[in-house]
């Protein structure tokens, strides 16, 4: 019995070690980010400037401080927002193979986001919290008919699956009516959004990310103890008291804020949110205190990783990290379905 306590903290001890070294990836791959680019910078270059702050003169202080640091920490933030949003919409539904894009989640938030994009929709004035806003209600939608779909008694997880496929292929339906009814410019606009383009990145959208991430992962880690016991199974988590219907409805719409961000701001990127919580709980297990912290840092490396990648195989403008994500997830997301049938 005198062991149990060492054991226990010798796991959170590893599990506290896996995300130091988790963090310090994501910000070797942000310096990575910065040099890389069609003016190429060094280390020795890019850590100077970014010592000078905003002051920093000539050239290549306009190109890190207006251009390369804002489509990085965007990156960073939006990333960070896929894979928390992932492993919640995982937790809650108790699903492996779910995400807001296997769920078509992230579909109809950009739907949603298309329609701001038709109509010139916007919010105080401002078009990109016209489009996240509008993003919102219609990932929320999904993500209440996702909810009400779950709390049918038997529902298989590939079934949900089959119904996420449904909601993408419906909502893409309505996306490409779209884009063939607007003009030629808003129809090429809404098809480069459509790959999770990072070209729109500004420091306003950094910030507007950093908040919408930093305030839905304050509310959900503040219920870490529940997530944890809910992933014990639902039938536990209600004998523990947990009231797990609310719980449910809680995290889908903070989910849905943290996918209307993403959408709103750099469009569609897909299977962060899945491939970001499986590395995760490989690494860390169930324990939510743990979990959803790499989870988000493992979400921002991946999308880094994406960024990084699409500069270096592209020369001139930028290819869109969505493209690469899809390349990696859907062989992810294939394994996945081969696991579960076995």
């Amino acid at each position: 019995m005198g062991n149990k306590p060492s054991i226990y903290q010798s796991i959170n001890r590893r599990r506290r070690g896996i995300l130091l070294l988790a963090v310090a990836a994501t910000v070797f791959a942000c310096l990575l980010d910065l040099c890389t680019g069609s003016s190429g910078l060094t280390f020795g270059e890019i850590l100077p400037l970014l010592w000078k702050g905003p002051s920093a003169g000539g050239s290549q202080g306009a190109i890190v401080w207006r251009i390369r640091l804002p489509m990085t920490l965007t990156c960073v933030f939006v990333g960070g927002s896929l894979g928390l949003s992932g492993l919640q919409v995982q937790t809650i539904t108790g699903n492996p193979l779910a995400s807001p894009y296997t769920l078509g989640i992230t579909a109809g938030a950009s739907f949603g986001a298309a329609i701001a994009i038709t109509v010139g929709f916007t919010l105080f004035g401002l078009q990109w919290a016209g489009t996240a806003a509008l993003a919102f209600l219609f990932a929320l939608g999904v993500s209440l008919a996702i909810y009400a779909l779950g709390k049918r008694r038997g529902l298989s997880t590939s079934t949900l699956v089959l119904t996420g496929i449904v909601m993408n292929f419906f909502f893409s339906a309505l996306k490409e009516f779209l884009q063939y009814r607007a003009s030629a410019e808003i129809a090429q606009i809404i098809a480069n959004w459509s790959f999770g383009s990072l070209g729109r990145s500004t420091w306003a959208s950094a910030s507007v990310a950093a908040g919408i991430l930093a305030a839905s992962f304050l509310l959900l880690f503040g219920k870490s103890w529940q997530l944890t016991a809910l992933t014990a199974g639902e039938e536990r988590a209600r004998s523990l008291g947990i009231p797990v219907d609310r719980l449910r409805l809680q995290v889908f719409v903070i989910s849905a804020c943290l996918i209307a961000g993403a959408v709103g701001f750099i469009g569609t990127v897909a299977f962060v949110g899945l491939v970001a919580p499986h590395c995760a709980r490989m690494l860390a297990g169930e324990d939510q205190r743990y979990l959803m912290p790499l989870s988000t840092v493992l979400g921002s490396f991946l999308l880094l990783l994406s960024s990084t990648v699409a500069k270096w195989i592209s020369t001139g403008a930028m290819m869109p990290v969505g493209i690469l994500t899809s390349i990696v997830g859907v062989p992810f997301l294939f394994v996945l379905l081969l696991r579960e049938e076995g």
